[in-house]
């Protein structure tokens, strides 16, 4: 069953607008992601050959999930970029500074919903707006929503996988270095991954 929609819906002829399973409706309401279970990650080509993988440490975020309509369901994220954890201290110390991120001038990236829709089952698509080096870009992620429930301290949970893929050029990161073989050290384009866990509020 998803979220924002009954897999099992009646026929069009047939169908209420205004019913909504109880179970979705119970669902609707304010999230603060939960930071400790959720993962906000990414993949870069490195060097053509491989991939790199990394996650930010440090962000906050809240969810609006409207069960009975879900357009009008919300989504923000910050993230504090001196966070980022390639596995690498060296590599991490030059994605901080001026040939990447310049988290000493721009220490946080942000994403703010603009739209919600439901696309069937267990899938929707948010789209919003990123930014990163105080440029704005719209971006869009697909979700899958995996679930719902309480957890053993009383916590009403629910939980999303979602990815999208950008290229960072068009977001001023432009840093590269040529390879003797050809190609580049650093793939433009970038996967985005994230693993979603979020408490209801009440």
């Amino acid at each position: 069953m998803g979220l924002f929609g009954n897999k099992s819906a009646a026929p069009a002829a047939t169908a209420t607008p205004a019913a909504v399973n109880p179970d979705l409706a119970a669902l609707t309401g304010d999230y603060v992601i939960d930071p400790s279970h959720t993962t906000i990650g990414f993949v870069a080509r490195h060097a053509m050959v491989t991939n790199v993988k990394g996650k930010f440490l440090d962000f906050t975020g809240t969810l609006h999930l409207d069960g009975a309509a879900p357009a009008d369901s919300t989504a923000s994220l910050d993230v504090t970029m001196d966070s980022i954890d390639t596995g690498s201290a060296d590599r991490d110390g030059h994605l901080k500074s001026a040939d990447f991120f310049k988290t000493d001038e721009f220490p946080t990236m942000t994403f703010r919903s603009t739209k919600a829709e439901a696309l069937g089952g267990d899938d929707y698509r948010i789209t919003g707006d990123l930014t990163i080096l105080g440029t704005t870009k719209p971006i869009t992620i697909d979700l899958e929503f995996n679930g719902a429930a309480k957890d053993p301290f009383g916590n009403e949970r629910v939980g999303f996988e979602g990815k999208a893929e950008i290229l960072r050029s068009e977001w001023g990161l432009t840093w590269n270095a040529a390879l003797e073989t050809g190609g580049v050290l650093v793939s433009d384009k970038i996967r985005l991954n994230f693993d979603i866990s979020a408490i209801k509020q009440a």
